[in-house]
């Protein structure tokens, strides 16, 4: 039987809409707009928006799992429960990562391996290539331990070799997350043959139509002596940029940043790529 709702019934299901913290500067990108007296003003969020299912995406190397392990970090250390599922690296080397960048942030690393929940589908054949399966033991896990976020890194290692089930595969990943009332992070490959600002950019059709937003990193080797001028870094440098690609829950920057990853391993963001190039060129 079909079903409808009144608008107003839904008052009382509908989300809050507030930031939950990602330990980078993209936490003041996500805003929503609130009059006082007669005008409108920008309030910043403080994160990205609570229960959205957020797309990363770039080519290999562009720092994706570095945002996605720092937010888990961000969000074990204030309290909140975290289930990583890791899909690429096995999860012992995802301990040696967490703990890592828990000392690079000054976190608490015990209260971080307490509030970290470890799905290891890196190993397991069943649980990466039957998302029934791992959908199974991830809804086991959120009961059990009640987590409040869910990082999977990378989406795109549940259908590598079958492409043609993306879009089914990232829709019941999808809906399993909103049913489950989870914010997600999803992390997903670009091939390097895709430009930056085109759609494929954003994750593909499959990812990028059905998640609540995404945001594409990128990097540039710095190959000519125009790009030395511009950019004003030395040959063979690599310049990394970040830009939210679109947030339907709430509105948003949607200027293209520069960032670096720090020599501790962390995600600075350091300045919108327009006023990046007027610095150097001065």
């Amino acid at each position: 039987m079909a079903r409808y709702y009144e608008l107003k019934e839904l008052e009382t299901k509908a989300p809050k809409l507030f930031g939950i913290p990602t330990g980078t500067k993209l936490d003041d990108m996500f805003y929503r707009i609130e009059r006082e007296g007669d005008r409108y003003i920008k309030k910043p969020l403080g994160g990205i928006p609570h229960l959205a299912v957020m797309n990363i995406t770039g080519v290999p190397d562009t720092g994706k799992s570095v945002f996605a392990e720092q937010f888990a970090v961000t969000q074990a250390n204030s309290g909140y429960r975290v289930l990583f599922v890791t899909v690429e690296s096995p999860a012992n080397f995802l301990y040696t990562a967490l703990k890592q960048k828990a000392e690079a942030m000054g976190a608490d690393f015990s209260r971080v391996e307490e509030n970290i929940v470890v799905i290891d589908a890196a190993e397991s054949d069943e649980l990466r290539e039957n998302v029934r399966a791992l959908i199974d033991t991830m809804a086991y896990a959120i009961r059990e331990k009640k987590t409040s976020n869910v990082i999977i890194d990378s989406i795109t290692g549940l259908y590598e070799h079958k492409e043609v089930m993306a879009r089914q595969i990232v829709r019941q990943v999808f809906n399993f997350l909103k049913k489950f009332r989870q914010t997600g992070i999803l992390v997903s490959q670009k091939r390097s043959a895709q430009a930056s600002e085109s759609a494929e950019a954003a994750g593909g059709l499959a990812v990028a139509h059905i998640v609540d937003g995404t945001i594409v990193l990128d990097k540039k080797l710095i190959e000519t002596r125009w790009d030395v001028n511009l950019y004003g870094l030395p040959l063979g440098e690599v310049l990394r940029t970040l830009r939210i690609d679109g947030c339907r829950l709430t509105a948003h920057d949607s200027k293209t940043w520069v960032f670096e990853i720090t020599d501790t391993g962390l995600v600075d963001i350091i300045s919108p790529l327009s006023d990046y190039v007027e610095s150097k060129i001065r």
